[in-house]
């Protein structure tokens, strides 16, 4: 069965755009790739003293589970030489499930939907440019509706230049 999954991938370390695009790549591994969102640069939250991010939102279809999925998304962000020394610390790459389908999960190991995507700006912005009308399954607003109630503040701006991605 074909789930719709979306996710968050982030960067940056190094050449942050040749990263995104060298992780999306790697994601059409797990399934189709729907939708690519622009590119955003973002402030960090939480640590802020480090640089700011490169970000985009990514539909995709895939017959994996979300812990296969996870488990993928992992590999991915290991074999581009992700290292976890510093919780929420800069980072090559960093791949979140989003959402998957309607489902609503909570292990040890995954929460889908993310638990703190209605509280972060820069995956909202990115998000509500290819799935508008997604609904968080938990919270049942739509992206664009979590999106507008966020309150001011996180610099997040849309690249222009941001490179076309093959999706086919």
């Amino acid at each position: 069965m074909r789930n719709l999954a979306y996710l968050s991938l982030g960067s940056n370390i190094g050449d942050r755009e040749s990263h995104l695009v060298n992780a999306i790549a790697r994601l059409q591994a797990c399934g189709t790739i729907v939708r690519v969102s622009s590119f955003y640069e973002t402030e960090p939250v939480e640590v802020t003293e480090q640089a700011w991010f490169l970000n985009c939102a990514v539909a995709m279809e895939t017959e994996q589970t979300p812990s296969q999925l996870m488990a993928a998304a992992l590999k991915i962000e290991r074999e581009m030489g992700r290292h976890r020394a510093q919780k929420k610390g800069p980072r090559t790459i960093d791949i979140d499930i989003l959402l998957f389908g309607k489902t609503v999960l909570n292990s040890p190991e995954l929460t889908i939907p993310h638990p703190a995507m209605h509280q972060r700006r820069f995956v909202l912005e990115s998000l509500a440019e290819i799935a508008p009308e997604a609904r968080h399954p938990a919270l049942q607003k739509t992206i664009r509706d979590l999106r507008d109630a966020l309150p001011p503040g996180q610099g997040v701006r849309r690249i222009n230049n941001a490179p076309r991605i093959r999706t086919d």
